[in-house]
Parts: C-alpha cells; sequence; structure tokens
C-alpha cells in the first residue's frame, strides 16, 4: 500500500486489520506473509503498526548535483538508446536530461 498518510480516515481501520491479523497470526496466515506500506512522517498514523513492523528509510540526495547523479545513475545506455528513430534520438536525449534536470529542482 501506497501513501497511507493519505488515507487519514481509514488509518483507524487500518489498524483494527492488522490487530485482526497479528491476532490470527498463528492459525490462518502463512508464514510468509508480508504487508508493504509506505507513508510519509504523520503524527496521526497509528501507533501500533509502527511498533509491530519494520521501519525503512530512505534520504533524498541533497542538493542539485547528487540528485542529478543519482538520476542518471539509474539511467542505462540501452535505454538512452531505446528510442528507434535516429530522427527523434537527439530529442529523447535532450527530453530526458530535461526530465532529470526539473526532477532534480523540484
Amino acid at each position: 500500500m501506497q501513501n497511507c498518510h493519505l488515507a487519514r480516515t481509514w488509518l483507524p481501520s487500518l489498524e483494527k486489520i492488522m490487530n485482526d491479523l497479528r491476532e490470527s497470526y498463528n492459525k490462518d496466515i502463512h508464514k510468509d506473509f508480508r504487508i508493504f506500506m509506505t507513508s510519509m512522517p504523520a503524527n496521526y498514523f497509528p501507533v501500533s503498526i509502527l511498533q509491530n513492523g519494520i521501519k525503512l528509510t530512505t534520504e533524498p540526495p541533497r542538493g542539485l548535483k547528487a540528485n542529478l547523479k543519482r538520476s542518471w545513475g539509474n539511467l542505462t545506455q540501452e535505454f538512452m538508446d531505446s528510442c528507434k528513430k535516429e530522427n527523434y534520438q537527439l530529442v529523447f536525449n535532450k527530453l530526458i536530461w530535461g526530465l532529470t534536470y526539473f526532477h532534480a529542482l523540484v
């Protein structure tokens, strides 16, 4: 589930669902069952969910240069060459550069 913090009114229901799952864990749930959630920090997020889970955090890169390096590091040469039309290859590369630069600025 993504962006759980946006469903503020639904979070109490999620907390109840998670508590019910935890109570029936030994009986009905497969041992490899996992639920993955993403959320921004929010003071109204149910504490019981946070206490019973594993938390991972990713820090966004600081600064324009670091952000561009991160974006460009994820691009492969195969992706950059994926535009098959020769006339559009240069335009495609400029578009990718513009989008990564815009993303870094925002």
